[in-house]
């Protein structure tokens, strides 16, 4: 196929080695006087360019607007009144709206039409008033045709001036073609904080050279001891190990509908990050807390986005497309089939978090706070006190004439606070004196509340003993028997 190469004759050159000047100018000053020649065509064409198209962008808002004017003007509510009306409106209140040039003291919209409709008035206010109207009709018809032949002028020089600015190439027409640029694909998403990844493993092979003996009965008789590895020491140590945790993009996964396949589809192909190593423990490990805190409806949401994420995954490297594929054209046997494990593995982990609260309840109730006596001979009694003190208190008696009257009044009103202070139940325990009764409510309480009330009985002279201490011996009661 021949070529054609009859766009570069538009290409045009300052410097074309065809110049014929005169021969007493160096060909270097023709050169130079060109290009600027060159130049300043090309940047006047731009100037004529731009005034034509903002000539014509103006006479596009005010031709509707003369033709809504004569329109008015022609209607029955129109006439005379209607242009006088006008005129004092654009007068007085005229738009700010103006075209969108930089020249100074750019006239606006209103203004334009203003000097219009003067000009139109003045060749008709000195007619007679019965002929004054059909002037100002026909000497707006005569603009407004006048317009568009002027508007029709324009666009005739402006396609002529593009048209001579397309016939030359010029450095701004210069356009970048066909590029080609790398793209480094996204990484992977990181696997759920403290997921379990088996690392890949490693086949090594090992040269043995066997040597034949004379006796190997003898050589095999010798057994090596036994050494120890670090896998041994491993397995024997028991490390507590963190359990994966929910990522923002997992914990809004597990809030999707039960059976919900469109849903979880679209969020997965959205987020492919729930797509990672761990994500399926993480969210088993959600479930079992979940239904551990009574939230049954949002532990199953969590066991059928686990398993969906199982299925995907061992569907294989288009798991994701298959199962989908599967679960949204109705195919009824693998339907039932991930339904039956959904049940199956919620009944499973419900059975198991109630066993673990089971376990739990009970290993709570272990360790108690009870009051024993120092030894047999002694005793542990309660004084309840029966009220605040009284207003007019009177230390009466042997013994009484070193004490201040103020001081036993805050002691005494300080054991009542106390007093006022504690639980109802142990209110009551402390009332009925007995220690068995007191013991009972303290072996309720937690330790550090038990040891704290315990403490404040014990400031407050609510509780007495002849041994003058108090010794905890959870657990150690049997040891003191024997």
């Amino acid at each position: 196929m021949p070529l054609n190469y009859s766009k570069w004759d538009q290409l045009e050159l300052s410097d074309d080695s065809d110049i014929e000047g005169h021969p007493n100018v160096d060909k270097r000053s023709l050169i130079r006087w060109k290009q600027r020649s060159i130049h300043e065509q090309r940047e006047t064409r731009k100037l004529k360019i731009s005034a034509l198209q903002a000539e014509l962008s103006c006479n596009a808002v005010l031709t509707p607007r003369l033709h809504d004017i004569r329109a008015k003007l022609s209607s029955a509510d129109g006439g005379l009144r209607y242009f006088k009306q006008l005129v004092e409106r654009l007068q007085t209140s005229p738009s700010p709206e103006a075209p969108p040039t930089n020249a100074k003291d750019q006239p606006t919209y209103d203004a334009m039409v203003l000097s219009l409709l003067l000009q139109v008035w003045d060749g008709a206010k000195s007619l007679p008033e019965d002929e004054q109207e059909a002037a100002v009709l026909s000497g707006l018809d005569r603009h407004i045709a006048r317009l568009a032949e002027h508007t029709k002028t324009l666009k005739k020089d402006l396609a002529d001036e593009e048209k001579e600015q397309r016939k030359h190439i010029t450095s701004e027409d210069i356009h970048e073609g066909f590029d080609s640029k790398y793209i480094p694909p996204k990484p992977a998403p990181a696997p759920v904080k403290n997921a379990k990844i088996d690392a890949p493993k490693k086949t090594t092979t090992t040269k043995t050279t066997e040597f034949e003996v004379l006796n190997p009965a003898a050589s095999n008789s010798k057994a090596l001891a036994p050494s120890a590895t670090p896998e041994s020491n491993e397995e024997n140590e028991t490390e507590y190990e963190e359990l994966p945790e929910l990522t923002p993009s997992l914990e809004r996964f597990s809030r999707l509908p039960l059976w919900g396949y469109e849903q979880s589809f679209r969020f997965i192909q959205a987020n492919p990050d729930v797509v990672v190593p761990g994500a399926t423990d993480a969210l088993l490990v959600a479930a079992f807390r979940a239904e551990s805190a009574g939230k049954s409806k949002y532990a199953k949401q969590c066991v059928h986005q686990s398993l969906l994420l199982q299925y995907c995954d061992k569907l294989g490297r288009d798991g994701v497309r298959l199962f989908f594929l599967k679960m949204t054209t109705g195919d009824q046997r693998a339907v039932s089939i991930f339904v039956n494990d959904v049940e199956g593995t919620y009944s499973h982990l419900k059975t198991r978090a109630k066993v673990a609260a089971a376990e739990s309840s009970t290993e709570e109730h272990k360790e108690q706070i009870q009051l024993v006596p120092e030894n047999p001979s002694a005793s542990i009694s309660f004084n309840v006190p029966d009220g605040p003190p009284p207003e007019d208190l009177r230390l009466e008696g042997p013994g009484m004439e070193d004490l201040d009257p103020e001081e036993v009044r805050q002691a005494l009103q300080t054991r009542w606070d106390v007093f006022e202070g504690f639980p109802e139940d142990l209110k009551a325990a402390l009332k009925i004196g007995t220690l068995e009764e007191v013991n009972k409510v303290l072996g309720s309480m937690e330790v550090s509340v038990a040891e704290a009330v315990v403490g404040q009985l014990d400031m407050a002279g609510i509780m007495s003993f002849v041994s003058g201490g108090v010794r905890d011996e959870t657990g150690n009661v049997d040891k003191d028997k024997n």
